[in-house]
């Protein structure tokens, strides 16, 4: 038998052989790309980074559009990672990234073309390319178009050189994002999985308006349906009104949303009722699902909303849960993905590892590990981090869940966010949960405060209006799902809106710098 694998070029290359004259892309300024001209295009490109950059790293600071797939398929093609930058990072972060991944090329847009040309300035780099139509004058950057146009049309006999897919960035909440590198075996194992999980074939179309940069945009929506040779449509930035104007206007079947997305989504859907009838799978996770954001969701867009949960380390996603899953098992995140085993266990400090064999029994909670052929190997850049995150091949998550009678997961909260009041543990995802149970509540963030008496002291900051300190107590001492111990000795008022990563998580800690006393 052969021990041959797939691998993403290869699942690429069926595609473009298998549907040349269907349409790929849906680009942002309404261009379409078939199949075909996509693997051309990505062709030339690869063509023309080889030959500036032979063998090595480009990076892509680039909104989500055309250039940005177009890098990731040439990256491909080539076997040299694409370094997929955050169009939210500072430019510091940005140097420090493309120099953690070692990439000597960097391809930007129009939007971004200020942030590039001060890395530029700051960072070492033997080529830069400029897709837009922006007027920028400088000897050391070339039109992309015209790099295209000029490049070899036929796929290089020297290519790919090697296997290498894709760098991606930990979000970089608590600490300086942390470069994580993946083989196209790698991320082939996670866009076949979420193929699996919808049933995505040649006949969806999917709208894009997360992040391409993201983990979960990469390997859990973009690749998947080029795998199974759908249709892609691109926003290069969410907005609401617009993703509703898409799925009605080109019939979108696939839809990949974060919470604070679908939050926004669904408040406009409510005034406006945009035909959403075509919708057969809403994809969501990133941050803890509610059950009032499945059933509200499934309301107003569709019934069909399989909630996620992953870790750019692990690839796409570690779970998944099927819609109808939710009936009786309402805000679960599932069982463990196709590629994955996956367990819950006692949970150790930081700066220990879990033992694998210590699972939780049914009703308990606990810290996930996981591990399957889709995971990363490490950092490149954190030698330190990566000690304490990936153990005898496990990958600790740092998650804690609770696992129900039927084995199903909840995630519940973080292992560093964990407050220890009088000895008790305090989970501050459950506190939030209860608060914005509250009808004047928009958002909640709690955590611990130093205290000498207690160790900490749990402390809320309550986005809302018409309502004091005296009335959230009282809501929260009448809920009888959140004992005691667990309820805010300190809230805060807020008026503003709380900041959150782009994949909706809470900046916890800049939250706490600015309302703790």
């Amino acid at each position: 038998m052969s021990n041959h694998t797939m691998n993403l070029l290869q699942a690429f290359e069926r595609t473009a052989r298998c549907h040349p004259d269907d349409t790929a892309l849906v680009a942002e300024d309404g261009r379409e790309f078939t199949y075909g001209e996509l693997d051309r295009r990505s062709t030339r490109l690869a063509n023309a980074l080889e030959e500036r950059i032979p063998g090595e790293r480009c990076a892509t600071l680039a909104l989500t559009g055309t250039a940005a797939v177009e890098s990731m398929l040439a990256g491909d093609k080539r076997g040299a990672a694409t370094v997929q930058l955050s169009f939210h990072a500072s430019e510091g972060e940005l140097v420090e990234m493309a120099d953690a991944a070692d990439s000597p090329g960097l391809l930007f847009d129009d939007a971004n073309a200020d942030a590039a040309l001060s890395m530029l300035d700051r960072g070492e780099f033997d080529a830069a390319v400029h897709a837009g139509s922006r007027d920028i004058h400088r000897d050391d950057i070339e039109s992309y178009e015209a790099v295209l146009e000029s490049a070899a049309a036929e796929p290089s006999p020297d290519l790919p050189r090697g296997d290498e897919c894709a760098v991606l960035y930990t979000s970089g909440t608590t600490s300086r994002p942390k470069a994580v590198a993946f083989d196209q075996e790698q991320l082939w194992y996670g866009a076949v999985q979420s193929v699996m999980e919808h049933g995505v074939d040649h006949t969806d179309v999917a709208l894009v308006c997360t992040p391409w940069y993201h983990m979960v945009t990469t390997d859990a929506w973009l690749y998947p349906h080029f795998v199974a040779g759908a249709t892609v449509v691109l926003q290069p930035s969410f907005d609401p009104e617009a993703v509703l104007e898409a799925i009605e206007e080109h019939d979108i079947t696939g839809l990949l949303a974060v919470p604070t997305q679908l939050v926004a989504i669904n408040d406009v859907q409510e005034t406006a009722g945009y035909d959403t009838s075509t919708l057969d799978y809403i994809r969501t996770g990133g941050s803890i699902v509610t059950e009032d954001l499945v059933e509200r969701t499934s309301e107003l867009l569709s019934d069909q909303v399989y909630n996620t949960y992953g870790m750019t380390e692990g690839g796409p996603n570690l779970t998944f849960a099927h819609p109808e899953w939710q009936e009786d098992h309402l805000g679960t995140v599932g069982k463990e993905a196709h590629t994955y085993e996956l367990r819950v266990v006692e949970a150790a400090p930081l700066d220990d590892h879990p033992d694998p064999e210590t699972t939780v029994e049914p009703g308990g909670r606990g810290e996930v590990i996981a591990r399957g052929p889709g995971m990363s190997e490490g950092y490149l850049d954190n030698e330190k981090a990566e000690e304490k995150t990936y153990f005898d091949g496990w990958i600790r998550t740092c998650d804690v869940a609770r696992v129900d009678e039927d084995g199903f997961l909840y995630v519940v909260d973080r292992v560093d966010n964990m407050i220890l009041s009088g000895g008790e543990k305090v989970y501050p995802a459950e506190v939030e949960q209860s608060l914005e149970g509250h009808e004047a509540v928009d958002d909640a963030c709690v955590f611990g405060v130093q205290d000498d008496r207690w160790g900490e002291v749990v402390t809320a900051v309550v986005v809302a209006e018409g309502i004091d300190a005296e009335e959230l107590d009282e809501h929260c001492k009448a809920d009888d799902s959140l004992a005691d111990f667990k309820r805010p000795r300190n809230y805060v008022v807020a008026d503003e809106t709380l900041p959150r990563t782009d994949t909706g998580t809470l900046r916890r800690d800049e939250i706490a710098d600015r309302f703790a006393e």
